[in-house]
């Protein structure tokens, strides 16, 4: 399934603080911690703790977001399928980062193991 342009521009617009807390309950209500959730972005973007509430703070856009993150080199091994879109086959780079981390936020509230989840080449 190809994402629309509106689709890709609304996920550009969306701000991460408003979906932070909707990965936070998805993780926790599955048994996983905040503290797991932290350990997937930080591996997917390189943003400790600090970085993290920071960008929250200040509401930034996914947009705003993904340009300031520094995207895992190993992120191109999450594949499979997220909120109906094939993740592999995404062509907006933004919206693939996006569903990347929906994916992983996924994985961890399955139950995945963490090595398997922060994929190694």
């Amino acid at each position: 399934m190809k994402t629309t342009p509106e689709h890709d521009a609304r996920m550009a617009k969306m701000t991460f603080a408003s979906v932070y807390p909707h990965y936070v309950t998805k993780v926790e209500s599955k048994g996983r911690t905040k503290e797991e959730l932290h350990q997937v972005i930080a591996w997917l973007t390189g943003f400790d703790d600090k970085n993290l509430q920071e960008l929250i703070d200040q509401k930034v856009t996914f947009e705003t977001f993904f340009t300031s993150a520094s995207i895992n080199p190993n992120a191109q091994l999450i594949t499979g399928v997220i909120c109906g879109y094939r993740v592999e086959e995404i062509e907006n780079p933004l919206t693939k980062q996006v569903r990347y981390l929906d994916k992983l936020v996924d994985e961890l509230a399955k139950g995945r193991k963490m090595e398997k989840i922060l994929r190694q080449a």
